[in-house]
């Protein structure tokens, strides 16, 4: 049975970030999907933060077109055989809402933990966000939370 993971943006940001202090863990990962060694599931929302984040990053760093980069990025991961966006699921979409509810956090880690719990896969996110810190335990205990930073 392949491993399956739900993506948080930072991860991909992570990937497309050379600089980035996690970048060879993200890159490892991804080369593990490209392979199909893992099955990676995003949830929709994940997708619209990941154009937004690397079309600033692009730009920041001179690179031309960075709009059009930024798509063509979420096209390959949208597209990608050994990626599976999910949106429109009422399940995912009222267990986002009641992760939201209990622990305040951002609206798109509310639907990595929701989908993750729902897949029973591993969420996996670059770093332990402030408002995490407090629902820790909680996070790790019911979700299987994971962070590169840990490796």
């Amino acid at each position: 049975m392949k491993t399956k993971i739900v993506i948080d943006t930072s991860v991909v940001i992570e990937y497309i970030d050379r600089a980035g202090p996690w970048h060879r863990l993200a890159r490892a990962i991804f080369n593990r999907i490209v392979r199909g060694q893992i099955i990676a599931y995003i949830p929709a929302i994940i997708l619209s933060e990941v154009l937004y984040v690397a079309r600033k990053i692009y730009g920041k760093v001179g690179l031309s077109n960075p709009k059009d980069k930024a798509v063509r990025l979420v096209r390959w991961l949208y597209q990608h055989p050994n990626i599976r966006v999910v949106g429109r699921n009422l399940r995912l979409i009222v267990l986002a809402g009641l992760i939201k509810t209990k622990y305040h956090l951002a609206m798109s880690d509310c639907y990595v933990l929701a989908l993750a719990k729902l897949l029973k896969a591993k969420p996996l996110f670059r770093k332990k966000e402030k408002e995490m810190m407090k629902h820790m335990n909680t996070l790790r205990r019911l979700y299987g939370i994971v962070f590169l930073e840990d490796y």
